[in-house]
């Protein structure tokens, strides 16, 4: 039977059904989707109806939004919602989609010399904090086709998205009664500051180095470990592994 958050989902807001022939057409092209057992099958339909009823996609500089893609980026975006429910959809609402890398400008502040300077990064996904979630269309499709390689853009800004509910994001998501909040925090910064001091020694490691560019940042990464090598996941960081099945609930990748 669906979890009673599943049941209350369905009382409090009745999101138009995903038609049946597109939401085979859409597991057909979603490996992740396609591996989950009937009971979470059934609850990402419904979440992912839930989050197309409320998000509101922008296609820009050309992307091509068909209402397949649209229903393959909010599976992706439901899965790491599996166990918490519809809850963590809230907070926001505009999901920006380019056809391949986009380019933000930004501000750095010199504490030491006032010098504030301006780059430009290249991105394929950014999260903001009560703003949009923006993704690479390009990217979103390499994930779909390449699910087993450790990473999803999508997974990784929902992540963002999750760990921004109860402020600026610090690695730290609201947590379920279930993990206790000390626990998630020791385990979690040992192994940034053990991937952190391995990257600053040009160590090769299992976790991408990106992950420690900040405690949000390695969050993000392994919960796309989590979602597409839950094995490396493992082998590189049993107890935040651990951490991460409990958030999240199990992975269907292969292991």
């Amino acid at each position: 039977m669906p979890r009673a958050w599943w049941r209350q989902l369905l009382s409090r807001f009745d999101p138009t059904p995903i038609p049946d022939p597109l939401w085979r057409r859409a597991l057909v092209s979603c490996p992740l989707a396609r591996r989950l057992d009937d009971e979470r099958q059934h609850a990402l339909r419904g979440l992912s109806a839930a989050f197309l009823a409320r998000k509101r996609f922008h296609p820009l500089a050309g992307a091509v939004l068909d209402e397949r893609i649209r229903l393959l980026i909010a599976m992706q975006a439901c899965l790491p919602a599996l166990e918490q429910g519809v809850r963590c959809l809230r907070g926001w609402r505009e999901l920006l989609v380019y056809p391949g890398e986009f380019k933000v400008r930004r501000s750095h502040h010199d504490e030491h010399s006032g010098v504030v300077s301006e780059a430009e990064d290249v991105l394929i996904g950014e999260a903001w904090e009560r703003g949009p979630l923006i993704l690479s269309l390009a990217d979103v499709q390499l994930d779909l086709e390449q699910p087993w390689d450790g990473y999803n853009v999508v997974v990784h800004e929902m992540a963002h998205k999750f760990d921004m509910l109860d402020g600026p994001p610090d690695g730290v998501p609201p947590l379920p009664d279930g993990i206790n909040r000390r626990d998630w925090i020791v385990a979690f910064q040992r192994a940034y500051d053990h991937l952190s001091n391995d990257v600053a020694r040009g160590r090769e490691t299992l976790i991408d180095p990106y992950a420690a560019e900040s405690a949000d940042e390695f969050f993000a990464v392994v919960s796309e470990m989590h979602w597409s090598q839950p094995g490396l996941m493992q082998r590189a960081e049993p107890s935040v592994a651990a951490l991460l099945t409990a958030y999240y609930g199990p992975s269907p990748a292969p292991t």
